[in-house]
Protein backbone atom coordinates (compact mmCIF):
# COMPACT_ATOMS: atom_id res chain seq x y z
CA UNK A 1 0.00 0.00 0.00
CA UNK A 2 1.17 3.22 -1.22
CA UNK A 3 2.24 5.65 2.19
CA UNK A 4 2.49 2.79 4.71
CA UNK A 5 5.28 3.49 7.39
CA UNK A 6 6.70 0.32 8.84
CA UNK A 7 7.87 -0.49 11.81
CA UNK A 8 9.08 -3.72 13.28
CA UNK A 9 7.60 -5.45 16.31
CA UNK A 10 9.10 -4.35 19.54
CA UNK A 11 9.29 -8.14 20.59
CA UNK A 12 11.13 -8.81 17.37
CA UNK A 13 14.68 -10.11 17.82
CA UNK A 14 13.67 -11.70 20.79
CA UNK A 15 11.29 -14.62 19.82
CA UNK A 16 14.02 -16.56 17.55
CA UNK A 17 13.74 -14.48 14.41
CA UNK A 18 9.64 -14.70 13.61
CA UNK A 19 9.34 -10.89 13.07
CA UNK A 20 6.84 -8.88 11.44
CA UNK A 21 6.32 -5.41 10.63
CA UNK A 22 3.33 -3.10 11.50
CA UNK A 23 1.90 -0.19 9.45
CA UNK A 24 -1.30 1.59 11.16
CA UNK A 25 -0.44 5.00 9.87
CA UNK A 26 -3.27 4.55 6.98
CA UNK A 27 -6.74 5.47 7.79
CA UNK A 28 -9.00 2.18 8.21
CA UNK A 29 -6.39 -0.46 7.68
CA UNK A 30 -3.26 -2.09 9.86
CA UNK A 31 -1.15 -3.84 7.34
CA UNK A 32 1.37 -6.60 9.01
CA UNK A 33 4.37 -8.34 6.65
CA UNK A 34 6.92 -11.03 7.81
CA UNK A 35 9.82 -8.74 7.78
CA UNK A 36 12.05 -11.78 6.34
CA UNK A 37 9.73 -11.90 3.41
CA UNK A 38 8.56 -8.48 2.62
CA UNK A 39 7.32 -9.07 -0.82
CA UNK A 40 5.96 -12.69 0.47
CA UNK A 41 2.08 -11.09 1.14
CA UNK A 42 0.51 -8.84 3.02
CA UNK A 43 -2.22 -9.17 5.60
CA UNK A 44 -5.07 -6.49 6.09
CA UNK A 45 -7.06 -5.40 9.39
CA UNK A 46 -9.55 -2.92 10.31
CA UNK A 47 -8.45 -1.23 13.33
CA UNK A 48 -10.82 -2.51 15.46
CA UNK A 49 -9.81 -6.60 14.59
CA UNK A 50 -6.22 -5.54 15.32
CA UNK A 51 -6.45 -3.70 18.37
CA UNK A 52 -8.31 -7.13 19.39
CA UNK A 53 -5.61 -9.19 18.57
CA UNK A 54 -3.44 -6.89 20.35
CA UNK A 55 -5.21 -6.66 23.31
CA UNK A 56 -5.45 -11.23 23.24
CA UNK A 57 -1.87 -11.50 22.65
CA UNK A 58 -1.37 -9.22 25.39
CA UNK A 59 -3.79 -11.37 28.00
CA UNK A 60 -2.57 -14.67 26.75
CA UNK A 61 0.67 -13.32 27.92
CA UNK A 62 -0.27 -12.06 31.49
CA UNK A 63 -1.77 -15.48 32.31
Amino acid sequence: MIGAQWRKSTKSGSNGGACVEVADNLAGVVLVRDTKDRDGGTLVFGPAQWQGFVDMVKAHQAA
